[in-house]
């Protein structure tokens, strides 16, 4: 009757094949207790087919003591200057980004947000409705990113790199040994039990919102990220909402949030947050004017498995920006 969920592409097939419940209705009395953002990828078409638990973002993790050494007194707040503090962290002799280039997701982010901060947050729902990623602004968001790539901000090997093994992404930030990575709100969590130490960065990691794009229709408000919640079957009792109702309660979703267990998606309960850099993520959640599931998420799996593998080509620079726009664009068509 109920089942966990992401919401997006995936749930939109499972509506369109009549698998899951509108409760759109018995929601209503409630509802507007959740923070919107939380829980916009459970809603298609305008209708609700399911509740979020949990809600988080993507964005830029950094080591400060390592920003300090490279002279960087302040977060990057646009793009250009992202880029500027890439070269200052590489003159300092510091590795600037910490990259899992093997299982391509982590590299979509970039491009993802790229493509937001650039076309505003409906050039990426244009591009579902549409099929088409073969516009000016996702070939910008491609442009933007081998701006990045070509100054080799990553660690060596990157592209063989998983994300949490021991010698991958979130331990080279976990150990010390990148100045950021660009990832969602577990960041800390994976970072610290794959370091050496078990105990990563601890209060020397800092948390900063993906920068904007000088001319760019996007918003910093808008944010990219994702969530769990549960859907509820067709056939479900009347009885599965009500469970879910007490799911989220308050109360519940305090303890929760307390515990560290999760950013909680009742908008009374943040105020439990307790870690520093969680509260700054719920913070920007709170103030969010549009969010965006993942891509692999919020798009059909097929579409979604192309905009990974072709970011990863961009990345490797085995591809350029118009020729992966091309190749997800064939795919969407397809589906």
């Amino acid at each position: 009757d109920l089942f966990q969920s992401w919401g997006g592409g995936v749930l939109k097939q499972q509506v369109d094949a009549g698998l899951v419940k509108d409760i759109t209705a018995n929601v209503q009395p409630w509802i507007g207790t959740l923070l919107p953002a939380s829980v916009q990828p459970f809603t298609i078409d305008g209708k609700i087919y399911g509740i979020p638990f949990d809600v988080g973002m993507v964005g830029f993790w950094y080591n400060k003591d390592l920003f300090s050494k490279a002279g960087i007194t302040a977060a990057p707040a646009t793009w250009a200057e992202l880029l500027t503090a890439v070269s200052r962290i590489k003159a300092a002799g510091i590795t600037p980004i910490a990259l899992a280039g093997k299982e391509k997701w982590p590299a979509h982010f970039y491009w993802a947000y790229l493509a937001m901060r650039i076309g505003g947050l409906g050039s990426l729902q244009r591009a579902a409705s549409d099929h088409n990623f073969d516009t000016p602004d996702f070939i910008a968001a491609g442009t933007k990113l081998k701006e990045l790539v070509d100054l080799a901000p990553f660690q060596n090997g990157f592209l063989g790199a998983d994300y949490s093994s021991p010698d991958g992404q979130a331990a080279a930030m976990g150990n010390g040994n990148t100045a950021m990575e660009l990832m969602g709100q577990w960041a800390p969590s994976v970072q610290a039990s794959t370091s050496t130490s078990k105990s990563g960065l601890g209060d020397k990691l800092g948390f900063f919102p993906f920068p904007t794009v000088d001319g760019g229709k996007g918003s910093a408000a808008e944010v990219f990220g994702g969530g769990n919640g549960f859907v509820v079957g067709k056939n479900a009792p009347p009885a599965t909402v009500d469970l879910l109702k007490t799911l989220l309660e308050v109360a519940n979703q305090r303890k929760s949030a307390a515990t560290g267990a999760v950013l909680p998606t009742a908008k009374d309960a943040v105020d439990a947050i307790k870690d520093a850099n969680s509260k700054v993520v719920a913070a920007s959640l709170a103030k969010a004017t549009g969010f965006q599931l993942y891509l692999d998420q919020a798009y059909p799996p097929a579409v979604g498995q192309q905009v990974n593998d072709s970011v990863a080509e961009l990345v490797a620079r085995s591809k350029t920006p118009q020729q992966i726009v091309k190749d997800i664009t064939t795919v969407a068509k397809s589906q």
